[in-house]
Order: C-alpha cells, then structure tokens, then sequence
C-alpha cells in the first residue's frame, strides 16, 4: 500500500513538472502555442546553413529549437520570420516573441529592448585581405585602414582597443564592409570570429582571418542574447531555459559543433 502511494506521488510530481514545463510560455507569447523567432534577412553561416534556420541546422538554430523545446514548445511550434539588424534593436512593439542575430549585450540597448542571459561570449577577429606579411601584432594593426559596422561592438573595440592612426570608416552592414575591402578602400575589418571565418572564406576573395582577441569573461565580455521587447514577460522563461541547456553541458555541445574551427586563430598579441 505504501509503496503503491510512493509511486502515485512520484507519478504526480513528475505530471506537475511536465505542466510546469509545458505552462512557462502560457500566455506570453505573440501567438498562443507558438514561439515567433527572428533572423536576420539573409542569415549567414555558422549562425544559420544555407539562410534556412528552420532546418535547426547552425549554431543560432540550433539554439533556438533547443531553447524552444526546453520552454515546452514543439519544433513544429517554432514560426521564423525576419528583420534587419537595426530595425530589431529600435524601441517598440516587435512581430517576434526572440530575435536571434548576434545580438551584443550592452547597456544602451537593454534601455529601449530587452535581452536573455547570454547564450554565446564572443571573441572579435581581424580579417583582412591577401597579404601575408601582415602580422596579428598590435603595433601593426595601428597602422591599418579600418573599416567597421556601425551598429556593432567592434566600432569601440576598433576606436578604443586598437586606436588606429587614421579614423575608422563607417558602414552599415558586413556587406558594405566587404565591398570596401574589394575596393581597396580599407586594410582591415573587425567582426566576431565566427562571422569573421565567413566572410573570409566566402565572401572576401583572397580573405584571411588575422588573428583573434582573447574572449573575455569579465564584465565587458561581448555576449550574445536573444533580444525581446523592452519588459517582456517572456524572459524569465528564455532565461529559465538557457539555465537548463547550460547546465546540462547541451549548450556546450551545440557551440563545439557549430563553432569549433574557431579554436585554430591564433592570438593578437
């Protein structure tokens, strides 16, 4: 009898934890029983494969159907859709419940947005284009023409940490940045590395990736999070989620698949 009580109980608890699992988006989320992930327009390798993030198939992917089956929802339940960089981080009301595109963490966007806990911490890399005589040493890298994307973090990393002798150009986008460096128009550029293996593999001819800067894990780390509208009742439950996938090691797990060609840029020195 007692052991038939045993059982019924532990039965019941493990059907409570199923609904607690199951209820954590209830009612927080644009569509009811959906989660409405955004991407950039087009979303690049290794973040996305082949621009088609509902194949799971890229590191952010594969976040993102991890993340959405902690929270209780079906990779069916999964709707992509899509928005630039910039039109993401302005304040307002968005057609996403998450938006994962390389989002830095930073103190002036989480005034008008609001993030999840990390779920990647970047290292930044120089690519430039051709020569190998350039070195990843500081000293040289303050005599480059650089080129950076406004709306990132490498725009203070360039400025503050390398302060070149000439002033930076400015771009919009990772694409207008390479059509610089095509033109000859700048020496060098400063992505996150996994964007930066891209670039220089497939979308700079003749590209190189440089070197890398330590990705720090103090408190001006360059973290990704999953961006939300400013007060969304839905980040406990993101933030819930990533706790799990993390502690588990599956985080771990999805980066060393996705990202882990990373690990051979040497160091700037």
């Amino acid at each position: 009898m007692l052991k038939c009580l045993a059982t019924a109980s532990f039965g019941a608890m493990l059907m409570a934890s199923s609904a607690l699992a199951q209820s954590c988006a209830d009612g927080k989320t644009l569509t009811e029983g959906k989660l409405t992930i955004a991407t950039g327009n087009p979303a690049y390798y290794p973040w996305v494969i082949d621009d088609a993030p509902e194949s799971g198939e890229g590191f952010e992917a594969a976040v993102a159907y991890a993340l959405a089956k902690e929270m209780g929802f079906a990779a069916e339940d999964v709707v992509w859709t899509r928005t630039s960089f910039d039109q993401a981080i302005q304040p307002g009301e968005k057609d996403f419940d998450i938006n994962m595109q390389q989002f830095s963490i930073t103190p002036e966007r989480d005034k008008v947005v609001d993030f999840s806990a990390s779920y990647y911490t970047a290292a930044m890399a120089v690519i430039v284009r051709g020569s190998d005589a350039v070195e990843p040493d500081m000293a040289v890298l303050k005599g480059l023409k650089w080129g950076v994307v406004a709306s990132t973090t490498a725009l203070p990393m360039v400025t503050q940490t390398i302060a070149p002798d000439a002033s930076p150009l400015i771009y919009d986008d990772t694409a207008n940045v390479v059509e610089a460096m095509k033109a000859s128009q700048i020496d060098a550029a400063l992505f996150d590395l996994p964007t930066a293996l891209y670039v220089a593999a497939v979308m700079l001819e003749g590209g190189r990736v440089l070197g890398q800067f330590p990705a720090e894990e103090g408190p001006d780390a360059d973290r990704f999070g999953a961006l939300m509208t400013d007060g969304n009742p839905l980040k406990e439950c993101v933030d819930q989620a990533l706790v799990g996938l993390k502690s588990d090691g599956r985080l771990s797990a999805i980066e060393a698949k996705w990202l882990q060609q990373a690990t051979d840029v040497p160091l700037i020195k």
